[in-house]
């Protein structure tokens, strides 16, 4: 794992210091922690409008950031086996620096959906599961674009721009009220997806640490072991929604 940061992405906002993304976690917890307590003895908010507009707003920025990832990686010859980090400043370089800054940004604006919960009362759909997967993501990406902003790194953040398309586009029409409810059957699929994404995310991370390629194995080490606990978590939610609900 490389020490030092990346020149090019250093004075980008939120990356400099570790500082403005940990002051945002806790913030983030306190929320967590102490929301349901100010909502307790409040009238629950709908935010139909708003949640309409923000889940197309996330819909939209996932769908340009894949368009970015895929064709960025397609022009600049990325292989899915093995790509080091272009550090320079070529214009696919940076593109791919740029998209990889959004990625991250995308997870900062992400930790939107757990405070809507809250407002709303959904208190059920503010799991561990949910809590750990926004909060470490921040994280993870915060370093992603300050040490290795592209290399084996675009194939994470593609993959998962691809599938929160189809997660914003449900979650918006859920917002549209009850009535949409029998046009979302397709839940129980969505997870699927989630679930093959972070099994291909495993594959592509781990076949590296057995080949000589120059990507920091410490990124690959740390995104392997992030994933397989994201899989296991995934795993008993799918397990506890469809098949023990089923029984």
């Amino acid at each position: 794992l490389s020490c030092f940061s990346d020149p090019r992405t250093d004075p980008w906002p939120l990356v400099r210091s570790p500082l403005p993304v940990t002051l945002l976690f806790a913030f983030y917890l306190f929320v967590v922690a102490l929301g349901p307590f100010y909502m307790r003895k409040r009238k629950l908010l709908k935010l139909r409008g708003l949640l309409i507009a923000y889940n197309l707003a996330m819909m939209s920025l996932s769908s340009y950031m894949f368009y970015e990832f895929l064709v960025t990686s397609i022009l600049d010859n990325y292989s899915y086996l093995c790509q080091p980090v272009d550090y320079s400043r070529s214009e696919l370089g940076m593109r791919m620096a740029r998209v990889c800054w959004w990625f991250f940004f995308s997870k900062v604006i992400e930790l939107l959906d757990t405070v809507f919960f809250i407002l709303r009362k959904k208190q059920e759909q503010v799991t561990f599961l949910h809590v750990y997967h926004h909060g470490t993501m921040l994280f993870n990406w915060w370093s992603g674009v300050k040490y290795v902003p592209g290399g084996q790194a675009f194939f994470i953040g593609m993959l998962n721009s691809f599938v929160h398309i189809f997660m914003y586009g449900y979650y918006a029409l859920a917002s549209l009220g009850p009535q949409m409810h029998r046009y979302l059957w397709w839940k129980r699929y969505l997870t699927i997806m989630q679930l093959c994404q972070l099994v291909a995310i495993a594959a592509h991370s781990s076949y590296n640490l057995f080949t000589e390629c120059p990507f920091p194995d410490g990124f690959n080490i740390a995104v392997f072991l992030y994933i397989l606990s994201l899989i296991a978590l995934f795993l008993r939610f799918y397990y506890r929604t469809y098949t023990r609900g089923k029984q």
